[in-house]
């Protein structure tokens, strides 16, 4: 082929709908996880369309280069598709062509690479009547939401796109509810009961497809989310009685048993969930969690009823090293977890092993993808281990000031502004005449909003470090601000 026909040839794949050309860019993700996770959904969704799951895989094959695999898990989307086409309609086939026409093109394959586009392009004639298709928007929204936080918002706009063409699909009703569920409580995030979109959502999710089980148990954690936990309990119930040795229920019935405090269900059903997906980076995680929760409240009872002898020692750390097992265990098959990596430095805390401690948190603090929300958690939580158990209160310092601006978690923005007014007052109280003092008062006032608070504190700081050119300089701005 010459390199002008080369040339036309990729223009015209650049036109296709499908996973090569939907912008998944995978860089910071880990190809042999994602592998791992899909083929465990093969295993246990029960849905018509895991030609969605096949199309992914085979994107994912070309991501590692395994060209042969990226073709057979596109014949078996096709053979799928055939199966479960029954209204024998063609449009169904578009995203899986088009993948096959990029496959062909990485192989050099260019005469069967343009056979797959001339398929897609008879297939668009015949829907020039109905140039929007909501399978495509469908299928690039359940590939969004199988990857990772960074695609949610996305795939809540594809998921709207195909409702709109599809009103009332179970399956994109699921997975409209799914997403705006788990966006809502992205990252931590507390939303406001008045805000919450995805009660409504999920109920109608399950109207729509009363068995799905998985949809049930999401529901069920909304509930618990609005302190309607007797709600929630029933439709845990009718989750697990529809599928009792479903991972993907089992791990949403133990999260709601752990938010309940139900610590021991919990861990009973997890060790189920886990015999059944014993790599599952979420489970290892679940299991930490129970186990880390477990030993702090063990902690605190002991601490309230000034309780200690060498048996209770001997149990709490027998808490920390379960903890810290499942802990590490998530970040071998999730290696860019980064909850599980703050999660894993706080226990090794416990442990007293910190340097371990202290690599977990430069591992993290490595990533190149971290959103804001992550690096508040990253920056709080590293601060709290400088300042209590590395006893150094200046990078304690700086780590909290990196923390604080970022308002997006309010429970670690408060943490945060209490460590630093902690960090304030205990300098003053030293010494009456100590600039950093005032001057990181002033930080927590400007931070803020408290203008002229700020401004008081750090002329307090000039008054004592009359040449400090960072106070000068945060003067000036706030009173020009004024």
């Amino acid at each position: 082929m010459s390199g002008s026909s080369k040339e036309a040839l990729k223009l015209h794949l650049l036109q296709l709908k499908c996973h090569f050309t939907w912008k998944l860019l995978l860089k910071d993700t880990d190809p042999d996880e994602i592998e791992k996770r899909l083929y465990d959904q093969l295993t246990f969704l029960v849905t018509k369309n895991k030609y969605m799951v096949y199309n992914l895989l085979a994107y994912v094959m070309h991501l590692k280069g395994d060209y042969t695999k990226a073709i057979e898990n596109l014949e078996k989307a096709e053979e799928m598709t055939k199966e479960n086409n029954l209204d024998e309609t063609d449009h169904r086939y578009l995203v899986t062509y088009g993948n096959y026409a990029w496959v062909f093109y990485y192989l050099n394959q260019y005469e069967e690479s343009q056979k797959y586009i001339e398929k897609v392009k008879q297939i668009s004639k015949e829907l020039k009547d109905k140039p929007d298709v909501a399978e495509i928007y469908g299928e690039k929204a359940w590939s969004l939401l199988k990857l990772c936080g960074q695609y949610y918002e996305e795939a809540k706009q594809c998921f709207e796109k195909a409702l709109e063409l599809e009103p009332e699909d179970p399956e994109w009703n699921s997975g409209y509810a799914t997403v705006v569920y788990r966006l809502e409580g992205f990252n931590g995030r507390k939303c406001p009961d008045s805000e919450c979109k995805s009660l409504d959502l999920l109920t109608r999710a399950v109207e729509k497809n009363p068995n799905d089980a998985v949809v049930k148990a999401l529901l069920a954690l909304k509930l618990q989310d609005l302190n309607r936990n007797d709600e929630g309990k029933t439709y845990i119930k009718e989750a697990i009685e529809q599928a009792p040795n479903l991972p993907y229920v089992l791990r949403y019935v133990a999260k709601f048993y752990r938010r309940a405090g139900m610590l021991d269900e919990c861990l009973k059903v997890m060790k189920i969930a886990l015999e059944l997906m014993p790599t599952s980076g979420f489970l290892h995680h679940q299991i930490g969690l129970c186990y880390r929760n477990k030993y702090f409240n063990y902690k605190k009872e002991s601490g309230n009823r000034n309780i200690y002898n060498r048996e209770m020692d001997r149990e709490s750390n027998v808490l920390i090293q379960n903890a810290i097992f499942h802990f590490e265990k998530v970040l071998e098959y999730k290696k860019t977890f980064v909850h599980a990596h703050i999660d894993l430095a706080t226990m090794y805390c416990e442990a007293k092993e910190y340097q371990k401690a202290e690599d977990t948190f430069q591992a993290v603090l490595a990533f190149t993808n971290l959103i804001e929300e992550e690096k508040q958690q990253i920056y709080f939580n590293y601060g709290n281990f400088k300042e209590h158990h590395m006893r150094s209160e200046s990078e304690a310092i700086y780590y909290y000031k990196e923390s604080l601006p970022i308002a997006i978690l309010q429970k670690e923005r408060e943490m945060c502004e209490k460590a630093l007014k902690r960090i304030s007052s205990r300098k003053i109280r030293r010494n009456s005449h100590d600039a950093e003092g005032f001057a990181l008062l002033g930080f927590v006032h400007k931070t803020n909003g408290e203008r002229e608070d700020a401004i008081d504190c750090y002329e307090k700081a000039l008054k004592y470090d009359p040449y400090n050119e960072e106070y000068v300089s945060e003067l000036c701005e706030l009173k020009l601000m004024i």
